[in-house]
């Protein structure tokens, strides 16, 4: 579904849900999404990211999304985190 959904311009967003232990078609979606179009997010209050599972969730854990997502895609995480504040600032206009 991810694909499709690129093929007509529009953005993957990854919350904590993606580092839950069985999310396995999650995680595999992450390997077809080009770096261009990947966001990340929260779905504060809910679904903190592993190893904060239960807590309640906030943006100062986003790390352990992108940190996710950095070892899917190979990558340094902070090389994930510069390229989804890129991506985040121009589907929303910001400079």
């Amino acid at each position: 579904m991810a694909k499709e959904l690129i093929k007509h311009g529009w953005y993957i967003s990854y919350s904590g849900s993606v580092t839950f232990k069985n999310a396995h078609n999650l995680r595999d979606s992450v390997l077809s999404v080009p770096l261009d179009r990947i966001l990340v997010e929260t779905d504060a209050p809910y679904l903190a990211p592993v190893p904060h599972r239960g807590k309640r969730n906030d943006s100062h854990l986003m790390y352990a999304t992108v940190e996710t997502l950095a070892q899917l895609k190979r990558m340094p995480p902070l090389e994930i985190a510069q390229i989804t504040c890129i991506n985040a600032k121009r589907l929303f206009g910001l400079q």
